[in-house]
């Protein structure tokens, strides 16, 4: 199992590598999961997806998985997984929400959530 926060590489079709990786913190009130991405060649520009646990929305703790989050009614994800984070990632560029220049911007990541979700052509963690 790796650690929590360990960097990957997902590598994307143009050849850019990302970095990325999942942090969680679970202590109440404030329950989160944080997917952080940042480009190979540009470390110091960080996007954070912020997951906020909600009414209707949950994420990774007792019942759960190590780094799933959830919607009551509107699907779950599993942000271990490359394919989801794949999906994430064309999301947040597509939305312009990648930053260019050095700073960590942060974002809430359930509007990516939702809109992922409501794919219902293809199964939760699959790619393409």
């Amino acid at each position: 199992m790796r650690r929590d926060g360990a960097l990957r590489r997902l590598t994307v079709d143009d050849g850019t590598v990302w970095l990325w990786n999942v942090r969680r913190r679970h202590r109440h009130p404030d329950c989160r999961t944080v997917l952080g991405l940042r480009r190979a060649d540009s470390p110091r520009a960080v996007l954070r997806l912020v997951f906020r646990e909600e009414p209707g929305r949950a994420v990774a703790g007792f019942t759960m998985g190590r780094h799933e989050v959830l919607a009551v009614g509107g699907g779950w994800l599993n942000l271990d997984e490359p394919g989801v984070v794949r999906r994430f990632l064309d999301a947040a560029v597509t939305r312009d929400l990648v930053p260019t220049a050095n700073g960590v911007w942060e974002e809430d990541g359930w509007p990516l959530f939702d809109a992922l979700t409501a794919d219902t052509s293809r199964p939760p963690g699959s790619w393409p």
